[in-house]
């Protein structure tokens, strides 16, 4: 018999289960979950969300599975607690270590696994995600990604509930769990699938050859279109993920938000062009405002994909910037707009409307719920207004740095600040070649 591996931390690592409390908690809800999704995700027939402690097994999340627990020599996930890694057997009984395990040898004869460790805080691994098949095969990297991803969201709900549970208050659970979770399969199974199966179409003509230098280089940059496409959608999960549990990095700084908005605008430019739409953006010389610059660029970011987006070709996007006291972004397009019924729905997460689906128009739902949980990080706030067939206006506010103390000069000194901008506002308009408005750009940009 094979022997059963044991981590060098098990005790440190045992204990830190029972403080958590979390064998005993119901967690299975939240946990069934995640589960499920790793199924999805991985397109595997079972999934588990599996705590292990001195002795058993506790599935405290399961998909397409009715155990409870088991010995905890039984399966693999014990040897991916001790790995401290991914652990994939891509056949269990090709494997000469595998394929003595109980689970392999009988029911439910399983013949693939892949886990990955639910590693705390303290560097413990508590247990693993793991997804389980009935015949070999191997995940994609997107899947492993993706399943990564899972674990520590799990690892986070863990220690949300240790925190709930040690000051008395309720234990956090996501409001409405089964119909975020219906929204988030009915979103993300179009944006997984549609460029998983483009990249394995391409490869399985790669593969067989007979394609001349033309066709190849063309099918290669089709796996690499595709591929950008699952990874900004895995980092659109990972930044709703972290928001949510409140992990996002967050570092904010004298911002100039009319620089901000000009990148942003640069980052949707393929996109406008394409589409044909007439873009105005006017702001004044600088807007400062206390934010975060990179995730401020996220949120504009999003903003614009929308108006893109949901602005038929040859319609108008309009982006203004108001600086002073509350210092604001407004994106106002003449697209499809929301209904009264959707529009309060809009920034929850996965959220999709009516029209939306109908027209089959791509996107997860995180764009708006993304942006608005960054903005209210800033201590800003998101307002939208809109009417169906007239267009969407969304506003931005910021809040303004706090005033810098006088500077005290010495005898001969300046007093008066070096390199104060000056500078008014300004509006430029014209086609695709009018102005990049780049990060050093002038007073306003268009025609992108």
């Amino acid at each position: 018999m094979v022997e059963t591996p044991v981590p060098p931390d098990e005790a440190e690592r045992v204990r830190e289960l029972e403080e958590l409390g979390v064998l005993e908690a119901p967690l299975e809800p939240d946990l069934d979950a995640i589960a499920m999704l790793a199924a999805h995700v991985c397109g595997a027939p079972m999934a588990l969300v599996n705590l292990l402690d001195a002795d058993r097994q506790h599935f405290k999340g399961r998909s397409g599975v009715t155990w409870t627990g088991a010995e905890r020599e039984s399966g693999y996930c014990h040897r991916t607690v001790c790995g401290r890694d991914l652990l994939e057997i891509p056949d269990t009984l090709a494997d000469p270590v595998f394929s003595r395990n109980v689970v392999a040898e009988g029911e439910p004869y399983v013949r693939y696994y892949a886990g990955v460790p639910l590693i705390s805080k303290r560097g413990h691994a508590l247990g693993t995600v793991c997804v389980l098949d009935h015949r070999p095969r191997r995940l994609t990297p997107e899947q492993q990604q993706l399943l990564r991803t899972l674990a520590a969201s799990v690892t986070t709900m863990l220690e949300l509930y240790r925190h709930a549970a040690g000051s008395g208050e309720p234990v956090p659970r996501p409001p409405d769990l089964e119909r975020l979770r219906d929204q988030f399969l009915t979103s993300i199974n179009h944006e997984l699938r549609t460029p998983m199966t483009s990249i394995r179409n391409a490869l399985q003509l790669l593969q067989e050859g007979g394609l001349d230098e033309a066709t190849e280089r063309r099918f290669m940059a089709v796996m690499e279109r595709n591929n950008d496409r699952l990874l900004r959608l895995l980092d659109e999960l990972l930044l709703t993920a972290s928001l949510n549990a409140g992990t996002a990095a967050f570092a904010p700084e004298r911002t100039d938000l009319t620089g901000v908005v000009r990148l942003a605008v640069d980052d949707v430019a393929d996109a406008l062009r394409s589409r044909e739409h007439a873009l105005t953006v006017q702001t004044p010389t600088e807007a400062v405002v206390r934010a975060d610059p990179g995730m401020l660029r996220i949120a504009l970011r999003n903003v614009l994909d929308n108006a893109v987006k949901f602005t038929t070709p040859g319609g108008t996007i309009a982006v203004t910037v108001t600086a002073g006291p509350e210092p604001t972004v407004e994106v106002r397009d003449t697209g499809m707009g929301i209904g009264a019924d959707d529009l309060g729905h809009v920034l929850e997460d996965f959220y999709r409307g009516a029209e939306t689906e109908e027209r089959a128009i791509d996107g997860t739902g995180l764009g708006l719920s993304v942006t608005d949980k960054i903005v209210r990080l800033h201590g800003g706030a998101v307002r939208l207004e809109s009417e169906p067939g007239e267009g969407t206006c969304v506003r931005l506010t910021l809040p303004v740095p706090p005033e810098a103390p006088p500077v005290e000069y010495g005898p001969g000194g300046s007093g008066e600040a070096d390199g104060a901008a000056a500078g008014g506002e300004g509006e430029v308009e014209g086609g695709a070649d009018a102005g990049r408005g780049g990060a050093d750009g002038g007073d306003g940009v268009d025609g992108v």
